[in-house]
């Protein structure tokens, strides 16, 4: 099967490279001869923002200097979410890096100005590795399919290991990250950001099967609802693994919050569960760990109890619902279907 950009837009590469020669003589002033090469979007993945690797040489003080660069742009049109978070993802990786427990790419210089490449957007150190892809499903073909049990096993603990140490970042180095009055941090401000996900889906058409789901969730409120930060789109697929099957960069932190520890958590077991889960139908890859194991894994590292998993675990899958219905929007799909949604938020 053939790699796939996934993108939500992409540009003349070209056009690129002189805009960001020119941009990264003002960042290193000592700098000469900058040369960049390689200009690539990565295959399988990146749906959300638009993401260019390439490799940065130069001279200064007649050395010659190399560094491997991911850009990374605001979107513009093709907005997957209703909340603006690009500056913040930048500043919690930064927190990540720097509290060196969560491996994450180095982050370099964040750029606010449009007038560059038309939006805002920030540059990250490359990191080398492999990512298990969604296009085409990680589970079914490439890398991860062909890999021996072991090797999985190894992958699935280092993963669950790097979730679980998230939590450990202090919260007082993530206070950026606070939401609006009244939902300021912990569930509050989780659950008000897919409300307004819901209201913002329903400018377009009514989704009553949303609205439902929100009733369902609220009519059922948990009552274990522990402090932590959320990385927003917590799957292996956001991961980068070395050789050796460990992980080498937590990617993607376009929608965090200080909505709690366990909705990673349950991001992470509802999309394993899509991906190789244990239900019939479903591709099995022996080795990854299963539900109960994750759970186990997690708990450990970070000595967070899990009481509630299953609602958040049924948050995500309201979570989920509203991911389809905008993505299938932008990519000029079909909405979902309105009854297996309904199945999905258990409202049949």
């Amino acid at each position: 099967m053939p790699d796939v950009i996934v993108a939500p837009e992409v540009r003349d590469l070209t056009t690129l490279s002189r805009q960001l020669t020119a941009w990264l003589g003002a960042q290193l002033p000592e700098a000469q001869d900058i040369r960049l090469e390689n200009l690539a979007y990565p295959f399988g993945a990146g749906q959300s923002h638009e993401t260019i690797l390439f490799d940065a040489s130069w001279t200064a003080r007649g050395r010659p200097e190399a560094l491997g660069c991911v850009v990374r742009i605001k979107p513009g049109r093709h907005t997957v979410f209703p909340d603006d978070f690009f500056e913040e993802q930048y500043r919690v990786m930064r927190v990540m890096h720097d509290g060196g427990r969560v491996r994450v790419a180095r982050p370099l210089w964040f750029e606010p100005d449009p007038s560059i490449l038309g939006a805002p957007f920030f540059l990250m150190e490359k990191c080398r590795g492999r990512v298990a892809v969604s296009v085409p499903p990680y589970a079914q073909a490439g890398w991860v399919a062909e890999a021996t049990p072991a090797q999985r096993a190894k992958m699935w603990e280092n993963g669950v290991r790097q979730l679980a140490a998230i939590q450990h970042t202090p919260l007082s180095a993530v206070q950026f990250l606070r939401g609006p009055d009244g939902a300021r941090e912990g569930l509050p401000q989780e659950w008000d950001k897919y409300v307004r996900f819901v209201a913002w889906l329903s400018r377009d058409r009514p989704w009553p099967v949303l609205e439902a789901g929100l009733k369902r969730l609220a009519d059922r409120w948990p009552a274990h609802q522990p402090a932590g930060v959320v990385w927003g789109d917590a799957r292996l697929g956001n991961m980068m693994f070395n050789d050796q099957f460990e992980v080498v960069a937590v990617m993607d932190w376009e929608q965090p919050s200080l909505g709690g520890a366990l909705h990673d958590l349950a991001w992470w077991l509802f999309l394993s569960n899509m991906m190789h889960g244990e239900a019939p139908g479903r591709p099995h890859l022996e080795g990854m760990g299963t539900r109960g194991e994750t759970l186990a894994l997690w708990r450990e590292v970070t000595g967070v109890p899990t009481d509630d998993i299953e609602w958040y675990e049924d948050f995500t899958a309201l979570k989920i619902s509203c991911l389809s219905i905008r993505t299938a929007g932008l990519k000029g799909l079909p909405p979902p279907d309105e009854q297996a949604l309904a199945r999905r938020l258990k409202l049949v």
